[in-house]
């Protein structure tokens, strides 16, 4: 399974359709170096992963068959010291400069069918959380008032209690948006172990 990934994680993904007028495009890039390191812990060892030690980007999508995309956040340690990460990334569409932009709609909302349990990084590990993005033509056009979001805003949970950075982080991706407030269109688990590849399970 681990040789299929690493196949996998070195190419480019074309698009995860959604119904309608909707297209979602998922570009990889390189996968992690050693995407075994990133471990389940009872214990909170080592410090909190700091936004300015983690690289996110989007990892394998499904979705073809339905109005909803299933993606991957990942999240790769690129700081040269072991780190933790626990709970639930705050993620919201994003239009503008890191600076000046703003939120489109609202966060997505936490899928609590994952339990949040502390995850080790050492340097080069991955760990992933899994985002359901809804198709805006599930909703009433009035409901949702449809924009398209050119990228992800992420706020990662910092401190091993889940205590959120005051960093974000942001990830390129053009995908239809509900921009009406009270929307749900969005889902997001908490972080899990390893890259996450969405019908397979890692070992």
């Amino acid at each position: 399974m681990m040789t299929r990934y690493g196949h996998i994680a070195s190419r480019v993904i074309a698009a995860v359709a959604f119904a309608g007028t909707a297209a979602l495009a998922v570009a990889l890039t390189h996968g992690p170096a050693r995407p075994d390191q990133a471990t389940l812990s009872s214990n909170l060892t080592g410090g909190p992963c700091a936004a300015s030690g983690l690289r996110a980007w989007l990892g394998l999508g499904s979705g073809a068959a339905s109005s909803d995309a299933i993606l991957t956040l990942e999240f790769t340690n690129v700081s040269a010291r072991t780190c933790r990460l626990y709970g639930y990334p705050q993620v919201s569409a994003y239009a503008g400069s890191p600076a000046a932009g703003t939120q489109i709609g609202s966060a997505a909302v936490r899928d609590t069918s994952v339990r949040p349990r502390p995850v080790t990084l050492t340097p080069g590990a991955t760990a992933h959380a899994v985002l359901r993005l809804t198709g805006t033509g599930s909703f009433q056009p009035t409901a949702c008032a449809q924009v398209t979001a050119p990228e992800l805003r992420v706020v990662m949970p910092e401190t091993g209690r889940g205590i959120m950075a005051a960093r974000p982080v942001f990830v390129p991706i053009r995908f239809a948006a509900c921009s009406r407030k009270g929307t749900a269109f969005m889902t997001v688990q908490a972080i899990q172990p390893r890259p996450g590849i969405p019908g397979f399970t890692m070992p």
